[in-house]
């Protein structure tokens, strides 16, 4: 037993996150919260060890899948039933009793649960277990604390720790017998505006009678919004019930009159009260909170505080300017969460300085868009790339009070794009700058081979210098630039010309060097190669089958008829693009070549769904596409006044376009190349230090940043709890959902397309691709589980060039995430697949297997049925 004037944060093994969060509020001062005490973690281990059937229950129930309702349902009820029946020792129902008699015997209590994972900063898993109001009496309460022991195992709160990984056993459940409160309102309290995530808005929801009501969904409450000191929104609820307290104990469900359900259950007066007081409990805890609290004559009872676990955190700044944070994962295509490694890889690879939260990196635009030519030149760029962040800027310019105007700089805006690039039209430009980057990737193999230990660290961080210079190679922005200048002006020209939407989308199909496009076309050539071998590919499905990640089936494979050109093609093909996985901007991600079974299914896929030679048809298809509509709109164009000029400076264009498409897919294969040379050199290390005793594991250098990854080589040490808590974060992390764009008031801001030219129930999107397509949703969220047939739609998150060798099989794509002039984009163009991008929750709006019509011209998805 512990009373909550002896529980700190430091014995959250002890009694449980709620427990422990309890005993923090009452050491704050201002801060009332009802006495109490904790039945500790302890008092349960004991009663579980007494009782061999649980533990065969527990390991059953480890292995149930988190989908197996019926089982779950069958065996969490066995569970609850045998700890509901147990008997307790005497020595506990002594030391209960004698905290009862201490508080008031015959006072009411709440007995709520508080298991050890419960109200945590990285899970909440609050409603898992039970709580009870009103129990009187030491029976009951007694009673009520082995329900609460059961509650550990309902059908929801097993689901949830099966689809979060918990072990059920590293689980353990304290309960909270906590004196009873009898309000006359009650609600909840946000430190942090629960919707956009705005940590300097509280939001305020009460109603009559205990806070059950409110936290069972039972009434709309009061809802209140305050910033500042004022209260800013008031919407007051149709408090029609009320749950209160009986005499003798338990709680009913009572009317409200109508007269009273229609008043504010709490003044402004109280509601600013008692957001001062939330400000206080955030301040103790450190980050902001979801609290409940009850109103009883005058005072303010504190019942319960948890962190809010679904607020994406804010970048940490030294100053208190405002901040707008721009997504680097959206442009990006890659908006999962990352180890610390591959941010410190990327941050010093890019020479814009990032802000990291979340496990992800933004950029900060506010002095950008605080001068009248750097606003108006990024919302220019952004509108073209992703009117959606475009969108979200201008609604915080709107606003007019959070960024402050600053007079524009002599020295320009420095924004990408802002003066038009003069590079000449000579395809000799893009095979040298490929040329350079091949021979210098091929340089870095040689040199890093003979190097360990601190030389090796260094060596890799003098490299990236080379891997900036390459990669910011003046030439090769210029290309990059002059591919989409002349798309953008390809599209607005014959758009006002011919009123041709989106021309250059067929003029850039098969365009030469585009590294991403051939590298799906190439996986057909290896397709090519196994399909004729029925063994090859009886067995290939069978390591799918078995869910193999192991690469050794490749060495299997020779003992087969036409294994070994199969083995040969795909080692073939993996050392020309085996760097490549999703996600591939973070280092620390398994590669094709770690995991070549990754390829397996989408290998599959291709044999069985293309003929031999589909691979230099595809390509062939759309060159002859390609040429078909330059010489349609240049006829076109002739026939109109001033045509002759017209047509030849679109034909200027067309040239100029298909030169450098291509090569935008380059830079970040090159990037990648290298990237996977220093992996493997440093894991090489990590092994080596492995062997020695200073690291567990080899991966656990992907929780360390390069530079700190150089000092724990220099000094052979390494800190253990350092790792611990970044691989805890990082899980944390993967939960959440980075905002587009994030204010340093924790706001995210939502962009919209603001379009009314859409059918009644289509989704808005970005239109990347032209053309119109129906056929089968597929939504897919991880490529190596990808079941594709000819004529699918691929809808999916987001798209990196991982993801090129599935769009070969498909007919058209839908992302959440993408901009004109992304990867996923680009390819699709190349390919003729219609395409919509930045279709926002893309992923749950459309359901697997519904069929759908894709409009990639006008950037807009109906869903048929």
């Amino acid at each position: 037993m512990m009373g909550f004037e002896q529980i700190d944060r430091t014995n959250v093994a002890d009694v449980g996150g709620k427990g422990v969060h309890l005993g923090e509020l009452s050491r704050i001062e201002g801060v009332q919260v009802p006495d109490g005490f904790c039945v500790t973690t302890e008092a349960y281990r004991q009663i579980v060890a007494a009782v061999p059937s649980i533990d065969d229950r527990l390991d059953l129930l480890a292995r149930v899948e988190p989908d197996d309702h019926a089982a779950i349902r069958k065996l969490s009820a066995e569970v609850r039933a045998v700890v509901e029946g147990v008997a307790m020792p005497d020595d506990l129902v002594a030391a209960i009793s004698e905290s009862l008699a201490r508080l008031g015997e015959r006072a009411a209590y709440a007995v709520r649960s508080s298991a050890t994972a419960e109200d945590l900063p990285t899970a909440s898993f609050a409603g898992q277990q039970d709580s009870y109001l009103n129990v009187v009496g030491t029976a009951a309460v007694l009673e009520h604390i082995r329900r609460c022991w059961a509650s550990l195992f309902t059908e929801r709160a097993v689901t949830y720790r099966l689809r979060n990984g918990f072990d059920h056993r590293s689980v353990r459940m304290a309960v909270v017998v906590q004196r009873m409160v009898f309000p006359e309102v009650a609600g909840i309290l946000f430190t942090a505006d629960p919707v956009t995530s705005d940590r300097k808005t509280a939001t305020v929801e009460a109603g009559w009678g205990l806070g059950e009501a409110l936290v069972s969904g039972l009434v709309n409450p009061d809802v209140h919004t305050v910033r500042d000191d004022q209260v800013v929104t008031t919407t007051v609820g149709a408090k029609q019930r009320a749950i209160r307290a009986l005499p003798g104990g338990g709680t009913e469900d009572t009317p409200i009159e109508p007269e009273q359900q229609a008043r504010q259950a709490l003044t402004d007066a109280k509601i600013v009260r008692l957001v001062r007081l939330g400000r206080r409990i955030e301040a103790h805890f450190g980050r902001p909170q979801d609290i409940e609290w009850c109103l009883a004559g005058d005072d303010f009872h504190i019942v319960q505080s948890r962190p809010i676990t679904t607020l994406f955190p804010v970048p940490v700044t030294d100053d208190q300017d405002n901040h707008v944070y721009v997504s680097v994962g959206h442009q990006q295509m890659m908006t999962d969460a990352m180890k610390p490694l591959g941010l410190s890889l990327w941050q010093l690879t890019t020479p814009r300085p990032m802000h990291e939260a979340g496990g992800r990196l933004f950029v900060d635009v506010a002095p950008v868009i605080a001068t009248p030519a750097g606003r108006a030149g990024l919302l220019g760029t952004l509108g073209k790339s992703d009117p959606l962040i475009r969108d979200a800027l201008q609604t915080i310019l709107d606003r007019g009070d959070f960024i402050r105007p600053l007079p524009d700089r002599a020295e320009g805006t420095g924004l990408p794009g802002s003066t038009p690039t003069t590079i000449e039209t000579d395809p000799a430009v893009v095979t040298d700058l490929i040329a350079h980057s091949r021979a210098s990737v091929a340089i870095l193999r040689r040199e890093i081979q003979a190097l360990s230990g601190p030389a090796l660290l260094d060596f890799v961080m003098a490299d990236i210098a080379e891997l900036k210079r390459i990669l910011f190679d003046p030439r090769s922005h210029e290309a990059i630039m002059a591919s989409m200048e002349t798309t953008w002006w390809l599209n607005d020209h014959l758009e006002e010309w011919l009123g041709e939407k989106n021309a250059a989308d067929v003029l850039t199909q098969s365009v030469p060097h585009n590294v991403t496009s051939e590298m799906g076309l190439a996986l057909l050539d290896v397709a090519d190669t196994i399909r004729p071998h029925a063994d090859v590919v009886a067995f290939l499905q069978q390591v799918v089958d078995d869910g193999r990640e192991d690469d050794g089936f490749l060495d299997e494979l020779a003992g087969l008829t036409g294994g070994r050109g199969a083995r040969d093609a795909i080692r073939g093909y993996l050392d020309e693009y085996g760097m490549r996985c999703a996600g591939e901007i973070d280092i620390t991600r398994t590669r094709w070549s770690e995991r070549p079974a990754t390829l397996v299914p989408t290998l599959l896929g291709n044999i069985k769904n293309f003929e031999p030679g589909a691979g230099k048809r595809r390509f062939e298809q759309g060159l002859q596409e390609s040429q078909r509509k330059e010489q349609e709109l240049l006829t076109r164009l002739r026939a109109l006044p001033d045509g002759e000029r017209k047509a030849e400076e679109t034909k200027r264009m067309i040239d100029r376009v298909r030169t450098f498409a291509g090569y935008r897919e380059y830079p970040k294969y090159g990037m990648v190349s290298r990237y996977f040379v220093y992996k493997q050199a440093l894991l090489a290390e990590a092994e080596r230090l492995v062997r020695s005793g200073t690291l567990r594991a080899k991966e656990d250098i992907f929780y360390l940043r390069l530079q700190e990854f150089h000092e724990v080589v220099r000094t052979n040490d390494v800190d253990d709890e350092l790792i611990r808590e970044r691989r805890e974060a990082f899980r944390s992390y993967e939960a959440l959902r980075p905002p587009r764009v994030l204010t340093s008031e924790g706001e995210a801001v939502i962009g919209e397309y603001r379009r009314d030219d859409l059918p009644p129930g289509a989704l808005a999107g970005l239109p990347v691709s032209a053309g119109t397509v129906e056929g089968r949703a597929r939504v897919v969220v991880d490529m190596a589980q990808a079941e594709l047939e000819a004529g699918d739609i691929l809808i999916t998150a987001y798209t990196d060039p991982s993801w090129t060798p599935l769009f070969v099989a498909i007919a058209g794509l839908v992302t959440e995430v993408g901009g004109l002039m992304t990867h996923g984009a680009v390819v699709a163009r190349e390919y003729g697949l219609p395409a919509v991008v930045g279709v926002e929750r893309a992923t749950r709006l459309i359901r697997d297997g519904q069929r759908i019509r894709v409009h990639g011209t006008d950037g807009y998805i109906e869903i048929l049925g």
